[in-house]
């Protein structure tokens, strides 16, 4: 058997292989279907449709293209399969949608004058509710549900100097208190009650119960830095993020607890990455020249490099984290789907030559079963 460390963990894989409605700024996937944000405001809805031909691959088919309400570009998209929803930041306004249809829910008003946007890590990560499920055209049975109606999920809303905390539930919006922060914010992760926000030029830890906020790490390490340096904030654990820091030779990036005390080693980037995901135990970054690094949070080490793209080439603009996991099509294990003759026999040996023939059904019915699993596999992230 092979060592697990020797066999590369990821593949790369185009899932639609054009896009004409717009230019792509936002992406996530859940189940069967993708969900894409486009710059002039269009919104996507993909989803797999079976061939029946099981030589040949499905095939994402687009079932849905809507406009959001300003037309503006769509910067943000959030999944949140707990209570069936997603949220959606364009022209600095949160509206609330349904899974998998993308409806407006018209209950709730959208949210204004929104920097940036944030879900409780932890509660993105509750089982998908059995609305969402039940309707999803995923073939894959590998999602987990849960029955009955979800608890609210903790959300913050980062305006240009306050942190506002709301509750979200399907059909209620409610809002919980404010708190000062920063001003300037471009990228926050929660997990629990600590929040990790970056501004142009630092990181810090909000403790939202206390209404505190602690420094970190800068950016960037060496004074007067003429290039923006794009922050990375990641939840690794309940308990831990991982923040990226440019030192001017190598990029760090540092594990903080949610009290800012440093834990584990410390990974290290020749240049400084234009996006990082986490699933966990690896880390996936993509880099400038278009080449993937999986790094093992664990031990700090590079298990897998996936090399820059060919020239000629679409370039990798980024990685998306999916928590939920998602079905791709595959030919993987297709070679055991064959057609089998069935003989029909009668007499007096019929019982004991049909029983044979039963087995020998149930068999390959058994081994189609279980490619049919295959063929949608779940993956855990998405790259565009």
């Amino acid at each position: 058997m092979a060592n697990p460390l020797e066999v590369p963990p990821y593949l790369l894989q185009s899932l639609i292989p054009s896009i004409t409605a717009g230019t792509v700024t936002c992406a996530q996937a859940f189940g069967s279907e993708i969900y894409v944000g486009c710059s002039n405001g269009e919104l996507l809805r993909y989803a797999l449709d079976p061939d029946p031909d099981p030589a040949k691959l499905d095939v994402h088919a687009l079932l849905s293209q809507q406009s959001v309400p300003s037309g503006k570009q769509i910067d943000e998209l959030i999944l949140v399969p707990c209570i069936a929803r997603a949220l959606i930041l364009c022209d600095r306004q949160v509206h609330i949608y349904t899974l998998p249809s993308l409806d407006l829910v018209p209950s709730i008003k959208p949210i204004r004058h929104v920097e940036t946007l944030v879900v409780d890590h932890n509660h993105l990560q509750r089982p998908a509710a059995t609305s969402l499920t039940a309707t999803s055209s995923s073939t894959s049975t590998n999602f987990t549900t849960e029955r009955g109606k979800n608890d609210p999920i903790d959300l913050c809303v980062i305006k240009r100097s306050t942190i506002a905390m709301y509750s979200l539930s399907e059909d209620k919006l409610t809002y919980a208190r404010e708190i000062s922060c920063r001003p300037g914010v471009l990228c926050a992760r929660r997990s629990g009650r600590h929040l990790c926000i970056a501004t142009s030029d630092v990181y810090s830890i909000v403790d939202l119960a206390g209404a505190q906020m602690y420094e970190l790490l800068p950016l960037s390490q060496v004074p007067g830095t003429e290039v923006a340096i794009k922050p990375h904030i990641l939840v690794i654990s309940p308990s831990e993020f991982l923040i990226l820091s440019w030192t001017g030779g190598s990029t760090l990036g540092v594990f903080i607890t949610g009290d800012g005390d440093p834990v584990r080693g410390t990974l290290e980037w020749p240049v400084h990455p234009l996006s990082a995901c986490l699933d966990y135990p690896f880390l996936t970054t993509l880099l400038p020249n278009g080449t993937i690094e999986v790094h093992s949070v664990e031990t700090q080490t590079i298990i897998q490099v996936i090399p820059a793209p060919d020239s000629g080439e679409e370039g990798r603009l980024g990685l998306v984290s999916c928590l939920g996991g998602y079905a791709v099509p595959s030919f993987q294990r297709v070679e055991k789907m064959k057609k089998v003759k069935v003989g029909l026999v009668r007499g007096g040996k019929a019982g004991l030559e049909v029983d044979m023939d039963e087995n020998l059904i149930r068999g390959e019915v058994e081994k189609m079963e279980e490619v049919e699993k295959e063929k949608d596999s779940d993956v855990p992230a998405v790259s565009i």
